[in-house]
Protein backbone atom coordinates (compact mmCIF):
# COMPACT_ATOMS: atom_id res chain seq x y z
CA UNK A 1 0.00 0.00 0.00
CA UNK A 2 1.05 3.58 -0.56
CA UNK A 3 0.29 4.89 2.88
CA UNK A 4 2.45 7.75 4.29
CA UNK A 5 4.37 8.18 1.03
CA UNK A 6 3.16 11.72 0.34
CA UNK A 7 5.63 13.53 2.62
CA UNK A 8 8.29 16.07 1.50
CA UNK A 9 7.47 16.10 -2.20
CA UNK A 10 8.72 19.73 -2.49
CA UNK A 11 6.61 20.32 -5.61
CA UNK A 12 9.09 18.61 -7.94
CA UNK A 13 9.43 15.21 -9.59
CA UNK A 14 11.19 12.22 -8.06
CA UNK A 15 14.53 12.49 -9.88
CA UNK A 16 14.76 16.21 -9.12
CA UNK A 17 13.90 15.65 -5.47
CA UNK A 18 16.52 12.90 -5.00
CA UNK A 19 19.26 15.06 -6.55
CA UNK A 20 18.21 18.06 -4.46
CA UNK A 21 18.38 16.12 -1.20
CA UNK A 22 21.74 14.61 -2.17
CA UNK A 23 23.21 18.05 -2.86
CA UNK A 24 21.87 19.43 0.42
CA UNK A 25 23.37 16.46 2.29
CA UNK A 26 26.81 17.05 0.75
CA UNK A 27 26.64 20.75 1.65
CA UNK A 28 25.71 19.92 5.23
CA UNK A 29 28.61 17.44 5.54
CA UNK A 30 31.09 19.97 4.14
CA UNK A 31 29.96 22.99 6.18
CA UNK A 32 28.29 21.52 9.27
CA UNK A 33 25.43 24.04 9.00
CA UNK A 34 23.35 25.34 6.08
CA UNK A 35 20.50 27.80 5.63
CA UNK A 36 17.56 26.70 3.48
CA UNK A 37 13.78 26.69 3.44
CA UNK A 38 11.93 24.96 6.26
CA UNK A 39 10.38 22.38 3.88
CA UNK A 40 13.79 21.43 2.42
CA UNK A 41 15.34 21.18 5.88
CA UNK A 42 12.60 18.78 7.00
CA UNK A 43 13.08 16.72 3.83
CA UNK A 44 16.84 16.63 4.35
CA UNK A 45 16.79 15.38 7.94
CA UNK A 46 15.75 11.70 7.36
CA UNK A 47 18.09 11.33 4.40
CA UNK A 48 21.24 12.62 6.14
CA UNK A 49 20.49 10.65 9.31
CA UNK A 50 20.28 7.41 7.33
CA UNK A 51 23.68 8.18 5.80
CA UNK A 52 25.10 8.78 9.29
CA UNK A 53 23.68 5.42 10.41
CA UNK A 54 25.55 3.71 7.55
CA UNK A 55 28.76 5.43 8.66
CA UNK A 56 28.23 4.22 12.25
CA UNK A 57 27.70 0.66 11.07
CA UNK A 58 30.93 0.78 9.07
CA UNK A 59 32.78 2.22 12.06
CA UNK A 60 31.48 -0.49 14.41
CA UNK A 61 32.31 -3.53 12.24
CA UNK A 62 35.72 -5.08 11.70
CA UNK A 63 34.81 -6.84 8.45
CA UNK A 64 36.42 -5.05 5.49
CA UNK A 65 33.77 -6.33 3.07
CA UNK A 66 30.95 -4.86 5.14
CA UNK A 67 32.79 -1.51 5.45
CA UNK A 68 33.05 -1.29 1.66
CA UNK A 69 29.39 -2.29 1.33
CA UNK A 70 28.19 0.47 3.70
CA UNK A 71 30.42 3.01 1.99
CA UNK A 72 29.00 2.11 -1.44
CA UNK A 73 25.46 2.43 -0.13
CA UNK A 74 26.27 5.92 1.15
CA UNK A 75 27.83 6.89 -2.20
CA UNK A 76 24.65 5.78 -3.96
CA UNK A 77 22.62 7.98 -1.61
CA UNK A 78 24.87 11.10 -1.55
CA UNK A 79 26.44 10.86 -5.03
CA UNK A 80 29.76 12.32 -3.83
CA UNK A 81 32.82 10.28 -2.89
CA UNK A 82 34.51 13.23 -1.14
CA UNK A 83 31.52 13.85 1.13
CA UNK A 84 31.24 10.14 1.96
CA UNK A 85 34.95 9.96 2.76
CA UNK A 86 34.69 12.91 5.14
CA UNK A 87 31.59 11.44 6.80
CA UNK A 88 33.05 7.94 7.26
CA UNK A 89 36.59 9.00 8.24
CA UNK A 90 36.16 12.25 10.24
CA UNK A 91 32.58 13.03 11.32
CA UNK A 92 31.45 9.56 12.36
CA UNK A 93 33.36 9.67 15.66
CA UNK A 94 31.12 12.39 17.10
CA UNK A 95 27.97 10.33 16.49
CA UNK A 96 29.17 6.99 17.91
CA UNK A 97 27.69 7.54 21.38
CA UNK A 98 24.39 8.98 20.11
CA UNK A 99 21.35 6.94 19.10
CA UNK A 100 19.48 9.01 16.52
CA UNK A 101 18.73 12.73 16.44
CA UNK A 102 21.96 13.78 14.71
CA UNK A 103 20.60 17.07 13.30
CA UNK A 104 18.86 20.15 14.67
CA UNK A 105 16.54 22.58 12.85
CA UNK A 106 16.10 26.25 13.80
CA UNK A 107 13.16 28.10 12.28
CA UNK A 108 14.04 31.68 11.37
CA UNK A 109 11.68 34.59 12.05
CA UNK A 110 12.25 36.52 8.82
CA UNK A 111 10.84 34.86 5.67
CA UNK A 112 12.58 34.89 2.29
CA UNK A 113 12.12 37.96 0.13
CA UNK A 114 10.14 37.36 -3.03
CA UNK A 115 7.98 34.37 -2.15
CA UNK A 116 7.88 34.76 1.68
CA UNK A 117 8.97 31.15 2.19
CA UNK A 118 9.76 30.10 5.76
CA UNK A 119 13.54 29.87 6.28
CA UNK A 120 15.43 27.57 8.62
CA UNK A 121 18.94 26.53 9.64
CA UNK A 122 19.85 22.85 9.87
CA UNK A 123 23.06 21.72 11.57
CA UNK A 124 24.68 18.74 13.25
CA UNK A 125 23.93 18.42 16.94
CA UNK A 126 27.49 17.80 18.08
CA UNK A 127 30.42 19.67 16.56
CA UNK A 128 34.01 18.51 16.63
CA UNK A 129 35.82 20.47 19.32
CA UNK A 130 39.10 21.92 18.14
CA UNK A 131 42.03 21.55 20.47
CA UNK A 132 43.16 24.84 21.93
CA UNK A 133 46.85 25.60 21.96
CA UNK A 134 48.25 25.58 25.48
CA UNK A 135 49.71 28.86 26.64
CA UNK A 136 53.27 28.75 27.87
CA UNK A 137 53.71 29.81 31.46
CA UNK A 138 56.02 32.71 32.08
CA UNK A 139 59.35 31.76 33.65
CA UNK A 140 59.37 34.82 35.91
CA UNK A 141 59.32 33.85 39.57
CA UNK A 142 56.98 35.81 41.78
CA UNK A 143 58.31 37.18 45.02
CA UNK A 144 56.89 35.64 48.22
CA UNK A 145 54.36 37.79 50.04
CA UNK A 146 56.17 37.58 53.38
CA UNK A 147 59.47 39.04 52.12
CA UNK A 148 58.57 42.70 51.67
CA UNK A 149 61.94 44.11 52.71
CA UNK A 150 64.45 45.08 50.08
CA UNK A 151 68.18 45.16 50.38
CA UNK A 152 69.58 48.70 50.53
CA UNK A 153 72.93 49.29 48.92
CA UNK A 154 75.67 51.11 50.81
CA UNK A 155 75.78 54.63 49.48
CA UNK A 156 78.99 55.86 51.08
CA UNK A 157 80.58 58.91 49.40
CA UNK A 158 83.57 58.14 47.25
CA UNK A 159 86.71 59.96 48.46
CA UNK A 160 88.83 61.80 45.91
CA UNK A 161 92.19 60.23 45.23
CA UNK A 162 95.18 62.21 46.60
CA UNK A 163 96.86 64.40 43.99
CA UNK A 164 100.39 63.42 43.02
CA UNK A 165 103.26 65.86 42.25
CA UNK A 166 103.09 64.84 38.59
CA UNK A 167 99.46 66.00 38.40
CA UNK A 168 100.32 69.33 40.03
CA UNK A 169 103.04 69.97 37.44
CA UNK A 170 100.58 69.26 34.61
CA UNK A 171 98.05 71.73 36.05
CA UNK A 172 100.68 74.48 36.35
CA UNK A 173 101.83 73.92 32.75
CA UNK A 174 98.24 74.19 31.47
CA UNK A 175 97.69 77.43 33.43
CA UNK A 176 100.90 78.97 32.06
CA UNK A 177 99.83 78.09 28.51
CA UNK A 178 96.40 79.69 28.99
CA UNK A 179 97.73 83.06 30.32
CA UNK A 180 99.71 84.11 27.19
CA UNK A 181 96.92 82.96 24.93
CA UNK A 182 94.51 85.30 26.76
CA UNK A 183 96.95 88.24 26.44
CA UNK A 184 97.39 87.58 22.72
CA UNK A 185 93.65 87.51 22.20
CA UNK A 186 93.26 90.89 23.97
CA UNK A 187 95.94 92.49 21.77
CA UNK A 188 94.33 91.14 18.63
CA UNK A 189 90.97 92.57 19.67
CA UNK A 190 92.54 95.98 20.23
CA UNK A 191 94.21 95.92 16.83
CA UNK A 192 90.99 94.98 15.12
CA UNK A 193 89.14 98.04 16.48
CA UNK A 194 89.01 100.59 13.59
CA UNK A 195 90.37 104.09 14.19
CA UNK A 196 87.89 106.95 13.68
CA UNK A 197 88.23 108.69 10.32
CA UNK A 198 89.26 112.43 10.15
CA UNK A 199 85.94 113.41 8.61
CA UNK A 200 84.06 111.94 11.58
CA UNK A 201 86.40 113.84 13.98
CA UNK A 202 85.70 117.13 12.13
CA UNK A 203 81.95 116.58 12.33
CA UNK A 204 82.22 115.91 16.07
CA UNK A 205 84.16 119.17 16.55
CA UNK A 206 81.60 121.19 14.55
CA UNK A 207 78.78 119.74 16.64
CA UNK A 208 80.56 120.65 19.89
CA UNK A 209 81.19 124.26 18.65
CA UNK A 210 77.51 124.67 17.72
CA UNK A 211 76.41 123.50 21.15
CA UNK A 212 78.75 125.95 22.88
CA UNK A 213 77.45 128.90 20.79
CA UNK A 214 73.86 127.98 21.61
CA UNK A 215 74.66 127.85 25.33
CA UNK A 216 76.19 131.34 25.19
Amino acid sequence: MRHRKHNHLLGVKTAHRISLVANLSCSLIDNGRIKTTLAKARALRPSIEKAITLAKKAYATDDAAKKIHYRRQAIARLRSKDAVKKLFDELVEQFVGRNGGYTRIYKLAIPRLGDAADMAIIEFVEEIQKKKAKKKRSSKKTKPKGDTTEKVKDESPVEDAPSTPVDEEKDEAQASMEEPSEAVSKEVSKEEEPAPSPEVQKEDKDDSDEKKSEDK
